[in-house]
């Protein structure tokens, strides 16, 4: 898994509205959390994307992106931002399967999904922070909350 001060890997990935996301399109002008996890229907992922879904607007006021990301296709993506009324983009890594979660050193072999991560991308392109979860274990939002603080005020 890739740790703090090394430069996260740029990608493009269709969202769930069938647009491309590419983490590049946020370089120099806001941080990123990734948000990796298994897939979209699975409990405790619904209620992780849920927490940050409703915590979207602290987020914003902090001058951060969410980006979740999960091997499910952009058509799973949709069905599941649509029912849930997610307010963030769900990104497919879909094809090649995991590429992107391989990438940051969270994609699981043996189940072919991304393991529970999440990443903080500062402006620059670095990680500046990042936690791996079991994927049985909603990690929430409080860990991320508070490196961000932290990020925003060294940059102050």
């Amino acid at each position: 898994m890739l740790g703090q001060n090394e430069k996260a890997p740029d990608f493009s990935l269709q969202s769930s509205d069938f647009n491309p996301v590419s983490l590049s399109d946020f370089k120099g002008r806001k941080n990123v959390v990734l948000l990796f996890y298994p897939a979209d229907w699975s409990p405790v992922c619904g209620d992780e994307i849920a927490v940050f879904s409703a915590m979207k607007s602290i987020f914003d006021k902090e001058d951060t992106i969410l980006l979740g990301i999960s091997v499910d296709s952009m058509f799973c993506h949709k069905a599941y931002t649509d029912a849930h009324q997610v307010k963030f983009p769900l990104l497919a890594d879909f094809h090649p399967n995991g590429a992107v979660a391989q990438s940051y050193g969270v994609f699981d072999e043996q189940t072919g999904y991304c393991k529970r991560a999440l990443f903080l991308v500062d402006k620059q392109g670095l990680i500046n922070w990042s936690y791996l979860s079991p994927d049985e274990i909603n990690p929430g939002a409080d860990g991320v909350l508070e490196a961000i603080g932290k990020l925003n005020k060294s940059n102050s």
